[in-house]
This record gives C-alpha cells, sequence and structure tokens, in this order.
C-alpha cells in the first residue's frame, strides 16, 4: 500500500464494499495497478448478503438489513479517501481492521458509524476485557436499541430482505419493458472495459450489460489483451458501485447492450475518448442517442495516439489540388478540371449512393428494366444529384486524393477522394442530409478518409433525424413522363408548356450548339428543346446505311460554348412551337436572364435564321449578328456567307387566355374559400392611412375603457398580434368583449374592449382597402380534414406573393369570383390546387377557364390525388341523391 500516514496504519480508497462489515481499498498506484487490501473491521457483525446458486450450492438469501448496512457503506466510503489499520490476519484473503474516514484516525471510525445507525452488532462473546475501543462500540449499540434505530427499529425482517432476480428468463421482454429509458442501477462488477454486471433498481434484477457502440480490450485467462487492465482500472473508478442510469436496448444471448450514464456522462464515451476503446458497428447500430459523439471522441482518440492508437498513423493523402467541377456524374461522382486543363473523375470517399432496391426473386445478375431510368427511377438519387449540381457545378473545390479502389468485376478502378467547397466536406454534407450511406470497413481496414469518423457521425444525426434514405416512411421514385423521343406525347403537352412563361429547367445533356435535352422538375418531363431564332453549324452525324455525315465548320466550337455555359445549369425557357418533324420544341432559353440564342450569334457560333417571326427578340438577334460579322468572328470569318437554305419549321400559333388582370397580395383566406386582397397599386396609400392614424392616436391617446362602441360601427382596435392601431368595423359586442373585423386587411378577432377607440371622423370617408372575392369555379370537398389541407394548400401558395386577380363573375351569393395567377411562373394557383386534388370544380358559370379546370380535375382523379386517392368521391354524391 501507500506510505503510512503513522506507524501501524496505512492510507487507500475505497474501491468496493464487500459486504455490510467488509471493505476494499486500493492504494495509490506507483507506476502499475495499485495494490488492494480488503479489511473486515474488528468487533462487529453486519448482516450477510444473499449469493446466487451455482454449482456448489443453492441461492443464499439477504439477511434482513444486510442490503441496507452496504448501501450505508457504499454511499459514505466508495471513492473517499480512508485510512486504517491490520489488526488480525485470518488467512491470505481474510484480515480483520479499522477504518477511518480521511486522511488520519480523527475522521469517523466507520465500525462506530455502522452500530450507531443500528445496522451492525457488537461481538460481546468471549471479552472478557474489554478493550476502550469496544467499550466505546458497545455504548452505542446499546443507544441504538434504546432509539430504535436500524435493525432494532422493530420493522419487520421481511420488509428488509431483497427479491433479487440472479437470471432474466426472457432479456428481450425486459428491454421491451422499459422501452429504451434510464433505469437507475448500481454497479457490481467491471469484468472489462465495456462489460459490467449491475443491479437494476428497484427490481434487483441482476444483469451483465456490454456497452453498446464500443469495445475494450479483453481480460482473457489466457492471453490478455493490450491496455486491458487501463481500461478495466478507468472504469472502476468512476462507475463501480456508483449510482448510475442504465438504457437497456438489444440482447446479445443472455446478456444485454445498452448505455450507461453517469453524471459525468457516457461512459463509452469517455473511454474512447481516452484510447480505452474502439467503436463497433454491430453494436453502434443499437444504441439510441449520442452515435456522432461516440464516433467524434474515438477521432480525438486516434489524433492524439492515446493507447490503443499509439501506433496509429492516418492514411495519407496521395494528392491535393483546387479544381473545377464540370460535370456531375452521379450521386457519388463528378468530373473536376484541373489547372492544367485536364479532366479527371473523381467519386467521393466512403459513401454510398441511394441504390435501387432488389425485387423479391431478383439477384445481381438480373437485367434492369428496359425503360429503367437510375436518376429518376432509384428514390433520393435525383435528390442526391441535384444537392451536388446546385453546390458545386461550375465551382472550384478543394480535392484530397485519399485512396485508390482498384478495378473490380466490371466496374473501372476508381479514384476516392474528399472534396472541400470552402470549409465544407461535401461528402459529410451529404450524408447528413440522408441522400448518402457511410460505407463500413472491417476493423484493420485503413482505405478510408482521414475524415471518416465525421461521416459516421454525419450518419447517425440523419438517422435521428429520419432525413433523406432513413426516413420510415417509403419514398416513391419520380414518375417522370419522357418527351424527348416521342413526338405524339410531346404534342399533346404543346398548349400547356406555351402558356407557361419563365419555365424552370435544368440541361441534362448538350447535343450540339443549338440542341439540347431539358428536365423540367415542375411538369416532370424530359425534352427535347431547340434554340429559336437560330442555326448553328451541326455536328457529324451517322449516314443512313453506314457511314458518317462530316460536321460543318465551328461545330465542335459551338457546341462546347453551350456545354460550358448551360450544361446542368438552371435555366429559364419560353415555349413557341414544335418541331415540324420530331418531338423538339423550340423557343427561348436564358441562363442569369442572358438569352442564349443571343449569346451564340455574338459569338459567331450561329446565324440568324431566315424566319422573321421572333417577335421581341429578333431586333436583338440581327443586332448581335450585325456586331459578330463585323468582328469577323467564327463562322463569319469568310469572304462571304452562303445564304442558307435550310429552315426550321417553328410553330407560331400562340394561344393565351386573354383576361383583365390586377396586382393583388393576399391579406386573409377564410374557411368558406373567401378571401381579402390588397391591390397592390393601394399598398402606400394603406400604410399612408394606418401611419397617419397611429400618429393621431399616440398625440391624442384615448382613455381606456372610457369608449362604448356600438355593433356597425367604424373604430381603431388595437391588433393583438402586434399591438398597433388599424381600422376595425364592431360585429358584435358581449360585455367587454368585442368582436372587430379589420376593413383594411380582411381578418376578425375580439378583443377587450379598452383595446378599442372612436375612430378619427378623417379616416372614415376612405373605402375598405381589403377587397373579398371567392375562388372562382371551385369548391371545397365535404370532408373536415379534406377542406383543411385544401386551405393550407392555399395559404402555402399565396403567402407573401404578389398574384394576378382577374374577375371571372359573381357567384350566386354576389361575391365576385376570381382566379389567382402567379407571374413569376404563370401558374394559375386555385387550377394547380384542382389538379393536385384538393378542391372541386363547382357547378357555377361554363366558360373557356372552367374547361381548363375540368380537364384538372380529371387528371387529379385519374391519379387518385388527394381527395380522389379512394376514388371518385362525386359518384357518391350521386347515388346518395337517389335515396
Amino acid at each position: 500500500m501507500s506510505t503510512s500516514t503513522t506507524n501501524d496504519s496505512k492510507y487507500g480508497i475505497v474501491k468496493l464494499i464487500v459486504s455490510g462489515d467488509t471493505i476494499t481499498i486500493r492504494g495509490v498506484p506507483r507506476g502499475g495497478p495499485p495494490p488492494e487490501k480488503t479489511i473486515t473491521l474488528s468487533n462487529i457483525n453486519a448482516p450477510k448478503l444473499g449469493r446466487r446458486g451455482n454449482t456448489n450450492g443453492d441461492e443464499v438469501k439477504d439477511e434482513p438489513w444486510a442490503w441496507e448496512a452496504r448501501e450505508f457503506l457504499r454511499k459514505k466510503l466508495i471513492a473517499q479517501e480512508v485510512v486504517f489499520t491490520e489488526e488480525k490476519s485470518v488467512s491470505a484473503t481474510k484480515v480483520y481492521g479499522s477504518v477511518w474516514l480521511g486522511k488520519d484516525k480523527n475522521g469517523e471510525n466507520v465500525a462506530e458509524l455502522l452500530v450507531f445507525e443500528g445496522l451492525a452488532t457488537v461481538k460481546r462473546d468471549n471479552v472478557r476485557n474489554p478493550s476502550p475501543a469496544q467499550l466505546r462500540l458497545q455504548e452505542l449499540e446499546d443507544a441504538a436499541k434504546s432509539a430504535g434505530r436500524g435493525k432494532w427499529s422493530g420493522s419487520p425482517s421481511a420488509k428488509h430482505i431483497r427479491d433479487i432476480k440472479w437470471a432474466v428468463d426472457n432479456p428481450r421482454a425486459l428491454v421491451d419493458k422499459y422501452g429504451g429509458k434510464p433505469v437507475k442501477a448500481i454497479i457490481e462488477h467491471v469484468r472489462d472495459g465495456s462489460t459490467v454486471k449491475a443491479f437494476l433498481l428497484p427490481d434487483f434484477y441482476h444483469i451483465t450489460l456490454m456497452l453498446s457502440g464500443i469495445r475494450c480490450p479483453q481480460m482473457r485467462p489466457e492471453s490478455e489483451e493490450p491496455f486491458a487492465k487501463q481500461a478495466q482500472f478507468y472504469v472502476e473508478t468512476r462507475i463501480l458501485q456508483r449510482d448510475v442510469e442504465v438504457i437497456l436496448e438489444a440482447t446479445n444471448n443472455n446478456n444485454f447492450v445498452g448505455t450507461i450514464l453517469h453524471p459525468a456522462g457516457n461512459i463509452a464515451e469517455h473511454l474512447l475518448r481516452e484510447g480505452f476503446a474502439k467503436c463497433v458497428d454491430w453494436t453502434m447500430n443499437f444504441t439510441k442517442s449520442g452515435v456522432d459523439k461516440l464516433y467524434m471522441a474515438e477521432k480525438e482518440a486516434k489524433e492524439k495516439k492515446l493507447h490503443l492508437w499509439q501506433n496509429w498513423q492516418p492514411t495519407a493523402p496521395q494528392k491535393e489540388y483546387n479544381a473545377v467541377v464540370v460535370e456531375i456524374t452521379g450521386a457519388d461522382s463528378f468530373v473536376v478540371k484541373m489547372q492544367n486543363g485536364e479532366t479527371k473523375k473523381i467519386f467521393l470517399s466512403s459513401i454510398r449512393p441511394p441504390q435501387r432496391e432488389k425485387k423479391a426473386g431478383e439477384d445481381k445478375n438480373t437485367p434492369r428494366p428496359k425503360e429503367f431510368r437510375p436518376l429518376y427511377d432509384i428514390p433520393f438519387m435525383y435528390e442526391a444529384r441535384e444537392f451536388l449540381r446546385k453546390k458545386l457545378i461550375r465551382k472550384q473545390v478543394k480535392v484530397i486524393e485519399d485512396y485508390t479502389q482498384p478495378a473490380k468485376d466490371q466496374y473501372p478502378e476508381k479514384i476516392c477522394c474528399t472534396v472541400m467547397i470552402g470549409k465544407v466536406n461535401v461528402a459529410e454534407a451529404m450524408v447528413s442530409k440522408g441522400l448518402a450511406t457511410v460505407v463500413r470497413y472491417k476493423q484493420n481496414d485503413d482505405a478510408r478518409p482521414l475524415h471518416y469518423n465525421e461521416l459516421l457521425a454525419a450518419e447517425s444525426k440523419a438517422e435521428k433525424s429520419q432525413n433523406g434514405l432513413h426516413a420510415k416512411k417509403d419514398t416513391a421514385p419520380q414518375r417522370i413522363i419522357d418527351l424527348s423521343n416521342d413526338a405524339a406525347k410531346a404534342k399533346c403537352h404543346l398548349s400547356a408548356l406555351k402558356r407557361t412563361r419563365g419555365i424552370k429547367a435544368v440541361v441534362e445533356f448538350v447535343t450540339s450548339g443549338s440542341r439540347l435535352k431539358l428536365f423540367l422538375p415542375k411538369e416532370h418531363c424530359l425534352i427535347t428543346f431547340l434554340l429559336a431564332g437560330v442555326k448553328a453549324p451541326r455536328r457529324s452525324r451517322p449516314k443512313p446505311g453506314g457511314g458518317t455525315i462530316e460536321g460543318e465548320k465551328y461545330c465542335e466550337e459551338a457546341y462546347n460554348f453551350m456545354k460550358d455555359n448551360t450544361f446542368q445549369k438552371d435555366v429559364e425557357i419560353q415555349v413557341d412551337g414544335m418541331e415540324s418533324k420530331g418531338s423538339g420544341f423550340i423557343g427561348w432559353l436564358f441562363v442569369d436572364n442572358v438569352n442564349m440564342s443571343v449569346a451564340l450569334v455574338e459569338e459567331g457560333l450561329a446565324e440568324v435564321s431566315s424566319f422573321t417571326e421572333h417577335g421581341e427578340y429578333l431586333k436583338t438577334l440581327k443586332a448581335a449578328e450585325e456586331r459578330a460579322k463585323a468582328k469577323k468572328l467564327n463562322i463569319w470569318d469568310r469572304p462571304e456567307v452562303e445564304p442558307d437554305t435550310e429552315e426550321v419549321k417553328e410553330e407560331t400559333e400562340i394561344i393565351e387566355r386573354k383576361v383583365e388582370a390586377r396586382e393583388v397580395v393576399i391579406a386573409e383566406i377564410t374557411d368558406d374559400l373567401h378571401f381579402y386582397a390588397q391591390y397592390v397599386d393601394q399598398r402606400s396609400q394603406v400604410e399612408g392611412l394606418l401611419s397617419r392614424l397611429r400618429q393621431e392616436l399616440a398625440d391624442n391617446p384615448p382613455l381606456p375603457g372610457a369608449f362604448n362602441p356600438k355593433r356597425g360601427e367604424l373604430v381603431a382596435a388595437k391588433f393583438s398580434g402586434d399591438g398597433m392601431w388599424y381600422r376595425a368595423k364592431v360585429e358584435k359586442v358581449a360585455g367587454t368583449n368585442i368582436s372587430v373585423f379589420y376593413i383594411d386587411y380582411g381578418n376578425r378577432e375580439v378583443v377587450n374592449v379598452t383595446q378599442v377607440a372612436p375612430l378619427p371622423s378623417e379616416f372614415t370617408n376612405e373605402k375598405p382597402f381589403a377587397h373579398e372575392f371567392v375562388a372562382a369555379f371551385v369548391a371545397l370537398p365535404k370532408d373536415v380534414d379534406d377542406q383543411k389541407a385544401a386551405l393550407q394548400a392555399l395559404h402555402e401558395d399565396v403567402e407573401d406573393k404578389t398574384l394576378l386577380l382577374s374577375v371571372m363573375y359573381k357567384s350566386q351569393s354576389g361575391v365576385l369570383a376570381a382566379t389567382l395567377v402567379d407571374p413569376v411562373t404563370n401558374e394559375d394557383i386555385i387550377k394547380a390546387l384542382v389538379t393536385d386534388g384538393y378542391l372541386l370544380v363547382n357547378r357555377e358559370k361554363r366558360n373557356a377557364v372552367k374547361a381548363e379546370y375540368l380537364e384538372a380535375q380529371k387528371e387529379a382523379k385519374t391519379h387518385h390525388r388527394n381527395i380522389w386517392q379512394y376514388g371518385d368521391i362525386t359518384a357518391d354524391e350521386q347515388e346518395n341523391s337517389w335515396k
């Protein structure tokens, strides 16, 4: 043990309370494992604790008050400094002595404390000449008896005997019983750093618990693993016989897997941070919380090279360089252009993109369906690609090559990299959003990136938040309509696309300088698109019957220009018509508000088509062509320009709905599909009027409660949402509660009479600025939940937007019926809700516009959207009308 504090006493730290009168004391470590001594207290007897049955004997129950005596010492002494003396050795393992709290014998005598509490009896037999210490104990025992303390209290003995469940017949049922909630426990034994025995309180289940997510070196009799004793000692000094909480998470044979929560935190996290444990994937899956912290704790120990990681060397990157992303080739790969102009395809290290789920009976050799398109048909593949595209395309990134994955089967060699944009690890960002999963490696496989633990931590957060691939609800693939090679289908969509201005699109492929393939996200379709107004040099192409038709001069320059400026970028298009033969749409394409037809002509890589029906853009095109000619750029760098004999036939018919529209913002929507709109050109009048009203009331403040408003009267009322004054009309008076209607915004509320004041006369003549309308051609469904969903969808579609309102007719109730169109997308908001299956088309008025609504309703029925998901609800109404 450590240096004696007196000639006959020794100093140590209490490690374990063996029973109510036996204590194990650990000395101060000096280079190796610290020495230990177990002391049985002299001159007293404490009740004996029970023990489980084994091959040498049956189970033994507690003696009454044995647990209370053990607990008294545990709470008093565990991890405390003590001084002790060895007075008598009965055997090599049993030593009698005395123990005092503190660093000398002036502290409390532990035996005396037990006797005083009535938790131990004093040995009186065969004591002829009692020592002063024995006499002191006898006096304390007599006092405890007189006071009725502890075992002398008269409490029934049966209440002080534990019902210990030494074996759990159905471990899984016990896990389910506690339901992942923390359970109070006491750690009774530490087998190794990651395996303990514990009592669950208050039911006294005795369990063996393996820490989830980690593994410490094992204490095997035949071969102890390095750092096993240090890990065991680390755990013992922190949780042995301490009050902790246990979360049962799974079972492994008859053992349990779970988490131990100490007041200082998760013990597994501390073991990892000190380098006494490693993360283990198979039990990590059971951990309910803090998985990311475990991975990061292990990373911290690696970087500090602590204990198990003392010889760890990070995998050195092969190369590190800056590059520009020029193409996103998949959900985990892209092409980068390096500073020397070379391009290289790279893959993100250690992540797996969304995968196609195999159907029943399929194996790896089963061919994919003929029409299978991975980007659109695999759930979350498109979202993953879009995340990379929006973040990286044409952006400079830092590339760190981690390792090269050799070619295998039909798959080529892969250069696996960590890619940083600014301070963001792209792979980590993808994993955190649930758009990729992390590849698991064998324990000694070092072919992984330096930031591998961050990937695991990000995946843990995504799983906890149920993001993306980790969502519990199955996600159906996108339903994409491919119009790019189907002329009949394309023509069916022509009129709808022509009516919509500013269609958002993504350039998926560039065929030539003026021909592209686009994906329209909102319309969920793929189209072939030709630039209107121009003729670009044609690229080489197959010749009917065999061979190749050679490309025209400057065709590759035109192709490269278009690819550099549009490929995988967000664009806007305006459709004017279609090819006379084929499925291509003809129109205008804009990148960052730049008309690409004009840009191509400006570079001398296309000429203006001989057609003159190009409307507003013809003049701009001609001017650009003249500038290119003057500079003799590319195709104009020739003696004479031959007239173009080939013409692109474009459909020029444009059918637009002619309506008189007025810009509005929606201030309020009622439960019966009425809404109140403010005209945009009157917004300044509203703001000016309210500003003057508030200034007037600030200069001449009304006396609260002095005004008695009457029904139908115009007043000033304070809106509860912001405490500001507004014009209002009194609709009802009920004592001190006043129901008001805010005439400039269309909303209602009940306010206290103290929040209402007379409206100054100069503010009464101005007409209300909130104008009431009802949604044209539609009605709410009868189901209350469906009504709520429809109103919520309408709220979301109109909120904070400037819209175009067109009055269609006067409804039967006398309120004007109107449509609402988003001027940015040219989308009819109300019709879109019909298409999405939120609203019904009513029986009022029939005209060309309503015909469009009926077509929208037909589409919603066909695709079983929302209110139509279980069939035709109008059919039920017709059936009921016959009853």
